[in-house]
């Protein structure tokens, strides 16, 4: 059956996405230094993770320079969830970019250099192993978080692209060993933290 406000629906819905596209493109854009913008594309959209581990929408950000090097970031949310600092907090260090401006190898996020326990060049995480969090594991903003302690920092599996890591890998309270794709609120936050959305 036809119904016709079901289809302005649907348009509304694909126009608010492409605005929200258009300003995280914009954000990305502003995190990248102006002497490395010249001949820079940068394309956003959402895709599904069929990880159950993981966010059930991700929004991706590749960066791709005519010189033919590129790369991608990824925040484990909708598009229309995403804030500018989780923008400034997934995007590459400079020297990442430079890299892919020259059009030569980068690795982002940075790769275990000398087999430590943290990646060269990785960002400080907020959390430690031992501390209580809370991980977001469902859209409901009040409802979607559940309890668990950090059993790992900068974790990994097997079969992930050579250089992928998660942050945290979570212990939760009900038993599952979950990841947090990211070290920003919007995933993972100290337990007893409430944070209004």
């Amino acid at each position: 059956m036809f119904m016709p406000g079901s289809q302005n629906e649907i348009e509304e819905k694909k126009k608010q996405k492409k605005i929200s596209c258009d300003r995280v493109e914009g954000w990305a854009i502003e995190c990248v230094p102006k002497h490395l913008r010249e001949g820079l594309t940068i394309s956003v959209q959402e895709f599904v993770c069929g990880d159950p581990a993981c966010s059930p929408v991700d929004t991706g950000i590749t960066i791709i320079y005519k010189s033919g090097g590129r790369g991608m970031t990824g925040i484990p949310m909708e598009v229309q969830e995403v804030e500018k600092e989780d923008v400034k907090n997934s995007m590459p260090d400079e020297k990442t970019l430079k890299a892919w401006f020259n059009n030569e190898e980068a690795d982002w996020p940075p790769d275990f250099a000398d087999g430590s326990d943290v990646p060269a060049g990785a960002p400080e995480l907020r959390f430690v192993v031992g501390q209580p969090v809370q991980c977001r594991i469902g859209s409901d903003p009040v409802n979607g978080w559940a309890k668990g302690i950090i059993i790992q920092c900068w974790y990994r599996e097997n079969s992930w692209p050579s250089h992928t890591f998660a942050p945290y890998k979570i212990a939760l309270d009900d038993g599952r060993n979950i990841f947090a794709p990211a070290d920003v609120d919007a995933v993972i936050r100290a337990d007893g933290e409430v944070i209004v959305e």
